[in-house]
C-alpha cells in the first residue's frame, strides 16, 4: 500500500472519531437537559375580582353583609320603631296634631323628620368603622382581597340602605290616611315625592358624615355624639338666618341644612341643594377612604 493511500486512510478514520466524539457530546447535552426541572407553566391569572364589575361585585357583597349585620341584631328593630313612635306622636298629637292642619298636607312630617334624623343618622352608623376597628376586625377586613374603597362604599351603601327602608316605612303615613283604608282628602303627591327625595340626600349626606366620625375613634359612643352634635348644629343653624343679617346670615344659610331642605318640602327640586348634600357625602367619604388607608402606613 503506498503512503498516499495510508495518509488518506488516516484522515478517514480521524474524521470519524470526530464525529462519533460530537455526537456523544450532543447525547451528553441532551442528558443534562432532561434531568432539568422543567419551569412550571404560570397559573391563569384569576381576573374575577379585578375590574369593574369585580370591584362593583365585591362593594355588593359587602353592602349585603352590612345591612343584614343590622337586622341580625337589635339596630334596625329598635331605630325603626322608635323612630315610628316618635313621628306618630309629632303627627297625630303634638300642638293638636294633623287634625289642627283642616288640609291635606303631609308638611308636619317634613317638620319633624329631618330633626328625628339627626338623632337616627349617628345610631345607623356610630358603629360602622369604629365597632370594627375596637374589635381588631378592620385588620383582618383590610387585608382581604377587598381594595379599602370598596368597604367604605359598601358600609355607606348598607347604611343609607338602612335609613331608606326607615323612610320607607314612614310611607304608611300617608299612605293610611289617603289611600287605604283612608281617604281624608285628594292628596298633592309632588310635594310629598321631592320631600322623599330631599330626606334621601339629606340621610345621603348625614350617613357620610358619621362614617367619617366613625372612623375616627373607636367608640360607638363618641362618635354617636360628635355626629348628633355636627348634624344638629348643621340643622340648627337654619333657625339663626333670620335673625343674623349680612354676611354671617349667608354664611349660616349656605351651610344650613335646613335651608337646603326647605324647597324640598315645599315641593321644589332645588339642584343646588343636591349638589350641596352630594359634595358633604362625597367629602367625607373621601375623608373616610382615607383614615381607613392610613392603618397600612403605620
Amino acid at each position: 500500500m503506498s503512503t498516499k493511500d495510508t495518509s488518506a486512510s488516516e484522515l478517514e478514520d480521524k474524521e470519524h472519531d470526530e464525529e462519533e466524539d460530537e455526537e456523544e457530546e450532543d447525547d451528553e447535552e441532551e442528558k443534562v437537559v432532561a434531568k432539568r426541572p422543567t419551569q412550571p407553566k404560570p397559573a391563569p391569572r384569576d381576573t374575577s375580582g379585578s375590574g369593574v364589575l369585580g370591584s362593583l361585585k365585591n362593594t355588593w357583597t359587602i353592602a349585603k353583609r352590612e345591612l343584614r349585620a343590622y337586622f341580625d341584631s337589635l339596630v334596625a328593630y329598635v331605630v325603626i320603631g322608635l323612630s315610628m313612635l316618635g313621628l306618630g306622636g309629632y303627627f297625630f298629637f303634638y300642638q293638636g296634631g294633623f287634625w289642627q292642619v283642616d288640609r291635606a298636607t303631609m308638611m308636619r312630617l317634613f317638620d319633624f323628620a329631618p330633626g328625628a334624623l339627626c338623632l337616627v343618622v349617628p345610631l345607623v352608623t356610630m358603629g360602622v368603622l369604629a365597632e370594627e376597628k375596637r374589635s381588631g376586625t378592620i385588620e383582618l377586613l383590610i387585608t382581604m382581597p377587598v381594595r379599602d374603597s370598596e368597604v367604605i362604599l359598601g358600609k355607606y351603601i348598607a347604611s343609607l340602605g338602612m335609613c331608606t327602608i326607615l323612610l320607607l316605612a314612614t310611607l304608611t303615613y300617608p299612605f293610611a290616611m289617603f289611600v287605604w283604608p283612608w281617604h281624608l282628602g285628594p292628596l298633592d303627591w309632588g310635594p310629598v315625592w321631592t320631600g322623599y327625595l330631599g330626606l334621601f340626600v339629606f340621610c345621603g349626606a348625614g350617613v357620610a358624615i358619621g362614617m367619617m366620625f366613625s372612623s375616627f375613634t373607636e367608640s360607638q359612643i363618641i362618635s354617636f355624639f360628635v355626629t348628633a352634635v355636627v348634624m344638629l348644629t348643621l340643622w340648627g343653624l337654619g333657625f339663626l338666618v333670620e335673625t343674623i343679617p349680612g354676611a354671617t346670615g349667608d354664611i349660616f344659610s349656605f351651610i344650613s341644612f335646613q335651608s337646603r331642605f326647605l324647597p324640598f318640602a315645599r315641593g321644589i327640586i332645588d339642584t343646588r341643594a343636591l349638589l350641596y348634600f352630594v359634595s358633604i357625602a362625597v367629602v367625607c367619604l373621601l375623608v373616610s377612604f382615607r383614615q381607613l388607608e392610613s392603618r397600612k402606613w403605620k
